[in-house]
Protein backbone atom coordinates (compact mmCIF):
# COMPACT_ATOMS: atom_id res chain seq x y z
CA UNK A 1 0.00 0.00 0.00
CA UNK A 2 2.65 2.89 0.55
CA UNK A 3 4.29 1.64 -2.19
CA UNK A 4 1.21 2.21 -4.16
CA UNK A 5 0.98 5.76 -2.52
CA UNK A 6 4.37 6.72 -2.90
CA UNK A 7 4.17 6.08 -6.81
CA UNK A 8 1.18 8.38 -6.89
CA UNK A 9 2.58 10.98 -5.21
CA UNK A 10 5.38 10.41 -7.72
CA UNK A 11 3.24 10.28 -10.74
CA UNK A 12 1.07 13.47 -9.35
CA UNK A 13 4.33 15.35 -8.57
CA UNK A 14 6.02 14.41 -12.45
CA UNK A 15 2.56 15.92 -13.63
CA UNK A 16 2.49 18.77 -11.98
CA UNK A 17 6.24 19.39 -12.54
CA UNK A 18 5.39 18.89 -16.08
CA UNK A 19 2.59 21.20 -16.41
CA UNK A 20 3.85 24.17 -15.14
CA UNK A 21 7.28 23.93 -17.14
CA UNK A 22 4.61 23.58 -20.58
CA UNK A 23 3.65 26.63 -18.14
CA UNK A 24 6.55 28.05 -18.20
CA UNK A 25 7.42 27.74 -21.64
CA UNK A 26 4.21 28.96 -23.13
CA UNK A 27 5.13 32.14 -21.12
CA UNK A 28 8.93 32.43 -23.04
CA UNK A 29 7.31 31.81 -26.33
CA UNK A 30 4.57 33.94 -26.09
CA UNK A 31 3.37 37.33 -25.24
CA UNK A 32 1.40 35.99 -21.59
CA UNK A 33 2.80 37.27 -18.97
CA UNK A 34 5.07 40.06 -19.85
CA UNK A 35 5.97 42.64 -16.93
CA UNK A 36 6.81 46.35 -17.49
CA UNK A 37 9.33 46.67 -14.42
CA UNK A 38 11.84 49.04 -12.78
CA UNK A 39 14.77 49.23 -15.88
CA UNK A 40 12.80 48.49 -18.33
CA UNK A 41 13.06 51.07 -21.77
CA UNK A 42 10.99 51.32 -24.86
CA UNK A 43 10.92 52.69 -28.08
CA UNK A 44 7.36 53.76 -29.51
CA UNK A 45 5.89 55.88 -32.21
CA UNK A 46 3.55 56.22 -35.45
CA UNK A 47 3.82 57.53 -38.19
CA UNK A 48 0.83 59.09 -40.03
CA UNK A 49 0.66 59.79 -44.32
CA UNK A 50 -2.06 61.54 -45.94
CA UNK A 51 -3.09 62.08 -49.11
CA UNK A 52 -5.60 64.18 -51.58
CA UNK A 53 -5.40 63.60 -55.01
CA UNK A 54 -4.49 67.06 -56.43
CA UNK A 55 -5.41 69.17 -53.42
CA UNK A 56 -3.43 67.94 -50.08
CA UNK A 57 -0.80 65.43 -48.34
CA UNK A 58 0.46 65.35 -45.06
CA UNK A 59 2.93 63.75 -42.55
CA UNK A 60 3.81 62.87 -38.94
CA UNK A 61 6.10 60.87 -37.39
CA UNK A 62 6.14 60.91 -33.41
CA UNK A 63 8.99 58.61 -31.72
CA UNK A 64 9.41 58.16 -27.73
CA UNK A 65 11.61 56.86 -25.99
CA UNK A 66 10.74 56.05 -22.52
CA UNK A 67 12.30 54.18 -18.72
CA UNK A 68 10.98 52.35 -16.29
CA UNK A 69 11.74 54.35 -12.79
CA UNK A 70 9.52 52.05 -11.14
CA UNK A 71 7.14 49.30 -11.93
CA UNK A 72 4.64 50.31 -14.37
CA UNK A 73 5.58 54.52 -13.86
CA UNK A 74 8.16 55.03 -16.79
CA UNK A 75 9.25 58.92 -17.49
CA UNK A 76 10.76 59.90 -21.11
CA UNK A 77 11.61 62.00 -24.29
CA UNK A 78 9.17 62.46 -27.40
CA UNK A 79 9.52 64.27 -31.25
CA UNK A 80 7.27 65.27 -33.25
CA UNK A 81 7.84 66.00 -37.16
CA UNK A 82 5.07 66.84 -39.46
CA UNK A 83 4.40 68.83 -42.51
CA UNK A 84 1.65 69.49 -44.47
CA UNK A 85 0.67 70.77 -48.24
CA UNK A 86 -3.26 72.24 -48.87
CA UNK A 87 -4.44 73.97 -51.51
CA UNK A 88 -1.64 72.45 -54.04
CA UNK A 89 -1.48 74.47 -57.27
CA UNK A 90 -3.19 77.75 -56.31
CA UNK A 91 -2.91 80.79 -55.59
CA UNK A 92 -3.52 80.17 -51.67
CA UNK A 93 -1.30 77.33 -51.99
CA UNK A 94 -0.39 76.68 -47.90
CA UNK A 95 2.73 75.02 -46.39
CA UNK A 96 3.29 73.57 -43.18
CA UNK A 97 6.61 72.63 -41.47
CA UNK A 98 6.86 71.51 -38.05
CA UNK A 99 9.19 70.06 -35.07
CA UNK A 100 8.54 69.90 -31.55
CA UNK A 101 10.06 68.22 -28.30
CA UNK A 102 8.98 67.27 -25.04
CA UNK A 103 8.99 64.96 -21.72
CA UNK A 104 6.16 62.76 -20.38
CA UNK A 105 5.40 60.52 -17.36
CA UNK A 106 3.11 57.75 -17.93
CA UNK A 107 1.23 54.89 -15.53
CA UNK A 108 0.27 51.83 -16.48
CA UNK A 109 -3.22 51.05 -14.10
CA UNK A 110 -4.79 48.52 -15.25
CA UNK A 111 -3.31 44.97 -16.85
CA UNK A 112 -5.69 42.31 -18.83
CA UNK A 113 -5.24 39.66 -21.34
CA UNK A 114 -2.87 37.78 -19.18
CA UNK A 115 -0.86 40.91 -18.69
CA UNK A 116 -0.76 41.33 -22.61
CA UNK A 117 -2.82 43.93 -22.72
CA UNK A 118 -2.06 47.54 -20.58
CA UNK A 119 -3.96 50.90 -20.12
CA UNK A 120 -2.31 53.34 -19.04
CA UNK A 121 -2.50 57.21 -18.21
CA UNK A 122 0.18 59.47 -19.71
CA UNK A 123 0.90 63.53 -18.92
CA UNK A 124 2.91 65.15 -21.85
CA UNK A 125 4.51 69.10 -21.98
CA UNK A 126 6.52 70.00 -25.15
CA UNK A 127 7.69 72.78 -27.62
CA UNK A 128 6.54 73.56 -30.97
CA UNK A 129 7.96 75.13 -33.69
CA UNK A 130 5.71 75.67 -36.83
CA UNK A 131 6.98 77.13 -40.15
CA UNK A 132 3.67 78.27 -42.35
CA UNK A 133 4.33 79.46 -46.13
CA UNK A 134 1.65 81.36 -47.94
CA UNK A 135 1.66 83.04 -51.39
CA UNK A 136 5.92 82.92 -50.89
CA UNK A 137 5.45 84.83 -47.69
CA UNK A 138 6.99 82.60 -44.75
CA UNK A 139 5.82 82.74 -41.00
CA UNK A 140 7.25 80.72 -37.64
CA UNK A 141 4.99 79.97 -34.91
CA UNK A 142 6.34 78.71 -31.70
CA UNK A 143 4.32 77.15 -28.98
CA UNK A 144 4.25 75.10 -25.69
CA UNK A 145 1.68 72.14 -25.80
CA UNK A 146 0.47 70.07 -22.30
CA UNK A 147 -1.90 67.50 -22.48
CA UNK A 148 -3.66 64.43 -20.29
CA UNK A 149 -3.96 61.43 -22.40
CA UNK A 150 -5.54 57.68 -22.38
CA UNK A 151 -4.23 54.67 -23.94
CA UNK A 152 -3.36 50.89 -24.53
CA UNK A 153 -0.13 48.70 -25.00
CA UNK A 154 -1.54 45.02 -26.43
CA UNK A 155 1.65 42.90 -26.71
CA UNK A 156 1.66 40.27 -29.57
CA UNK A 157 5.06 39.16 -28.76
CA UNK A 158 7.08 39.61 -25.67
CA UNK A 159 8.74 42.56 -27.08
CA UNK A 160 6.56 44.00 -29.39
CA UNK A 161 3.20 45.83 -28.65
CA UNK A 162 0.40 47.91 -30.61
CA UNK A 163 0.09 51.60 -29.17
CA UNK A 164 -3.82 53.15 -29.25
CA UNK A 165 -3.52 56.27 -27.91
CA UNK A 166 -7.04 56.68 -27.43
CA UNK A 167 -8.13 60.46 -26.12
CA UNK A 168 -6.97 63.64 -24.82
CA UNK A 169 -8.35 64.28 -21.42
CA UNK A 170 -6.76 67.76 -21.35
CA UNK A 171 -4.90 69.35 -24.27
CA UNK A 172 -3.27 73.14 -23.39
CA UNK A 173 -2.03 74.74 -26.65
CA UNK A 174 -0.28 78.67 -26.19
CA UNK A 175 1.22 79.61 -29.75
CA UNK A 176 3.48 82.62 -30.50
CA UNK A 177 3.37 83.45 -33.98
CA UNK A 178 6.03 85.86 -35.78
CA UNK A 179 3.84 87.89 -37.20
CA UNK A 180 0.57 87.80 -35.22
CA UNK A 181 -1.25 87.83 -31.56
CA UNK A 182 -0.83 85.22 -29.57
CA UNK A 183 -2.97 82.70 -28.87
CA UNK A 184 -3.96 79.81 -26.10
CA UNK A 185 -6.75 77.36 -26.37
CA UNK A 186 -7.60 75.00 -23.28
CA UNK A 187 -9.89 71.90 -23.97
CA UNK A 188 -11.14 69.64 -21.28
CA UNK A 189 -12.86 66.19 -22.53
CA UNK A 190 -15.18 65.67 -19.81
CA UNK A 191 -17.48 62.98 -21.96
CA UNK A 192 -14.63 60.90 -22.88
CA UNK A 193 -16.44 57.70 -23.08
CA UNK A 194 -18.29 58.71 -26.24
CA UNK A 195 -15.08 60.22 -27.46
CA UNK A 196 -12.52 58.32 -26.50
CA UNK A 197 -12.24 56.07 -30.13
CA UNK A 198 -12.63 59.42 -32.26
CA UNK A 199 -9.32 59.63 -33.57
CA UNK A 200 -7.44 57.07 -32.23
CA UNK A 201 -3.67 57.13 -32.85
CA UNK A 202 -2.09 53.97 -33.62
CA UNK A 203 2.01 52.93 -33.02
CA UNK A 204 4.37 50.51 -32.53
CA UNK A 205 6.28 50.01 -29.24
CA UNK A 206 9.68 48.28 -28.52
CA UNK A 207 10.43 46.67 -25.16
CA UNK A 208 13.99 46.10 -24.17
Amino acid sequence: MKTKITALVALFTFCFANAQQKEVDEEVSTAKGVRFEKGSMFIEGGISVNTVKDNSNSFAVNPQFGYLIADNIAIGLDMDVSGSTTNKGTPSETKNNGFGVGAFARYYFLELDSRRLKVYGEAGLGYSHVKTEVLNVEDTTNGIKANLTVGLNYFFTKKWAATFALADILTYNNANPENGPSTSSFQLNINLFNNIFAQPKFGLLYKF
